[in-house]
């Protein structure tokens, strides 16, 4: 089992930035990739950013590419997205997801299907 545990949503204003993390515990290894996801209100979860354990492969969604940086502290199991240039329209519902394997970038990573663990999900609210 893994678990999953994000902190670092909360009230921005446009513009602004913000830090969130996702803490990893459990049966997680260098073999697992992790990707973040969003869904606000009366949306389908959304693809935000993906990398493989060791920060290789990394893909972001167009909506959020130069804005949006992903990083890691494997010694700590917890990877960050940094958020920067927030919108409104990034508010969301913010979730870490991990897959036991890497995915390819492209084809796999940005559809929730292919991810086995979940965490609970962070708010942020960008307001203009």
């Amino acid at each position: 089992q893994v678990q999953l545990v994000e902190s670092g949503g909360g009230w921005v204003q446009a513009g602004g930035s913000l830090r969130l993390s996702c803490a990893a515990s459990g049966s997680i290894d260098s073999r697992y990739a992790l990707a973040w996801f969003r869904q606000a209100p009366g949306k389908e979860r959304e693809f935000v950013a993906y990398a493989n354990w060791w920060g290789g492969s990394k893909t972001y969604a167009d909506s959020v590419k130069g804005r949006f940086t992903l990083s890691r502290d494997n010694a700590k199991s917890t990877f960050y997205l940094q958020m920067n240039s927030l919108k409104s329209e990034d508010t969301a519902v913010y979730y870490c997801a991990a897959s036991p394997t890497s995915l390819d970038a492209y084809a796999a990573a940005p559809y929730p299907q292919n991810y086995m663990y979940w965490g609970q999900g962070t708010q942020v609210t960008v307001s203009s």
